[in-house]
């Protein structure tokens, strides 16, 4: 029989004997390591232990009993262990190389504002809302229940049922996913001109990401594109963030899920979300005749996401469901936040996204989207009416593993990295560096204000001075 070797079953062997993504976490804000970087220190060996139970995953299925050849760290320069076909240079060893790389601060892909703006705003977005996917879905109430609202209820049975069911969906304790993608900002438009991306495939940012989840509401994700990692993640009470520009830093505003994980990667967690929403109407998206469910961030959870100067006005999300399957096939979300500084006039940013998915195929009985794409406009406007400026980017992305119940994955795999500085940054972080610059600041004056007023009171009426 012909000798494969896989990059997941690779993966599987590390993951049984403890491999994790809390071994990625280093005390460097530049930190080199990932959760694949231990499969970089396999040496070219047969194992010598008996075959381990297989994991269910999409596209890589093997008969238990099937030897695989081990990994290698190089070209295979005697031919041998597997005739050096090209399935041994394949998108695995690629991967491999991508996220176990570390990132040079002085490189040009950081000088790269167009790189810097996809990474901060399509890297890791997270969902309006906080979600708690233990809490079960509301019953179908049609007494004294708004159309709307009993509308939805039964959109979202429908997707439940048409996802894999309630009863397989909680059955599973943690999922992890490996994917490619590609980024590009393909137009900039002022109120003169518009520019576009004529060297559209020359400027696309290629790279993968890898994403780990497990109950209850905890998750890290790492992505590399064009020689830039950002990592982010959640315990379940904190969201973090590691970019090669800002470091290590806590989310503002409550406990969100990452929005990458419902675009199709997570049919529980997305019921969840639109758990509250209202049916609004119908649309045909893509010659599918849909329903459409809206879900609006509370006042509360928008004034905790807030921050100084910068003002989160409102975030929206709506999901359009298939009349046909019951899935979900596209999401849109936008939110708009308010940038006021020193007096002067107002500046508004609004952040859209557009995403479609596609390619829905069974992972265990759980229907998963394989493919998808992404639009996201940036658009600014205020002070002056010929001031405003829009861009857009665009992102497409594809499945190639999927697997639930990873054996060794536990909470350790999830705790925050140790540099995260202390108290968190609003969602202005991201904003162009002008807009961003003046939130921070501000920010910044208020937290060293803060300090004192608190040293000041402990020390009834001495004030530390602290470098």
């Amino acid at each position: 029989m012909e000798k494969k070797q896989g990059f997941f079953s690779a993966l599987k062997e590390e993951v049984v004997r403890g491999l994790s993504p809390a071994r990625s976490r280093a005390k460097s804000p530049a930190r080199s390591g990932s959760p694949m970087s231990g499969l970089l220190r396999r040496r070219k060996q047969h194992t010598s232990h008996p075959p381990e139970p297989l994991i269910a995953r999409s596209g890589s299925l093997r008969p238990p009993g099937e030897t695989l050849t081990p990994l290698m760290e190089g070209p295979d320069t005697d031919g041998r262990a597997g005739g050096g076909d090209s399935k041994r240079e394949g998108w695995g060893h690629w991967m491999i190389g991508q996220l176990s790389r570390a990132p040079s601060v002085s490189s040009s892909a950081y000088k790269n504002s167009d790189l810097r703006l996809l990474l901060g705003v399509m890297g890791a977005p997270l969902a309006p809302v906080h979600v708690c996917t233990s809490d079960p879905l509301p019953h179908l109430s049609i007494k004294d229940t708004p159309i709307e609202t009993s509308s939805a209820q039964y959109i979202l049975q429908q997707y439940t049922a048409a996802s894999g069911g309630q009863k397989l969906q909680s059955s599973i304790r943690n999922a992890y996913a490996m994917g490619k993608l590609k980024m590009v900002a393909s137009e900039f438009e002022t109120a003169t001109k518009v520019v576009k991306n004529r060297n559209s495939s020359r400027a696309t940012e290629s790279g993968g990401f890898v994403l780990w989840q497990m109950n209850p509401d905890m998750w890290y994700v790492e992505i590399a594109v064009g020689g830039s990692k950002v990592h982010a993640g959640c315990n379940g009470r904190l969201v973090w963030r590691h970019t090669p520009w800002l470091g290590a830093h806590a989310a503002k505003g409550p406990v969100r899920p990452l929005r990458r994980a419902l675009q199709g990667l997570d049919p529980r967690t997305t019921a969840s979300m639109f758990a509250d929403a209202r049916c609004i109407g119908e649309k045909r998206v893509d010659g599918e005749d849909c329903f459409i469910l809206k879900l609006c961030a509370d006042p509360q959870t928008l004034k905790a996401r807030s921050e100084g100067p910068a003002e989160i006005i409102r975030h929206v999300l709506f999901g359009y469901f298939s009349q046909r399957t019951g899935l979900l096939i596209h999401m849109e979300d936008s939110h708009l936040t308010r940038i006021q500084s020193n007096g002067g006039d107002a500046v508004y940013w609004e952040t859209t996204f557009n995403t479609f998915l596609d390619d829905y195929r069974p992972v265990e009985g759980i229907m998963i989207a394989h493919s998808g794409r992404s639009v996201v406009t940036l658009f600014r406007f205020g002070e002056m009416a010929m001031s405003h400026t829009k861009t857009r980017m665009e992102e497409a992305w594809t499945i190639e593993e999927v697997a639930f119940n990873v054996p060794g994955l536990s909470m350790d795999c999830f705790i925050p990295p140790a540099d995260i500085r202390g108290g968190s940054v609003s969602e202005t972080c991201e904003l162009p560096q002008s807009e961003r610059g003046k939130a921070l600041a501000a920010a910044a004056h208020r937290a060293k204000v803060a300090a004192l007023e608190k040293s000041h009171d402990s020390n009834h009426g001495s004030i530390g001075w602290k470098m």
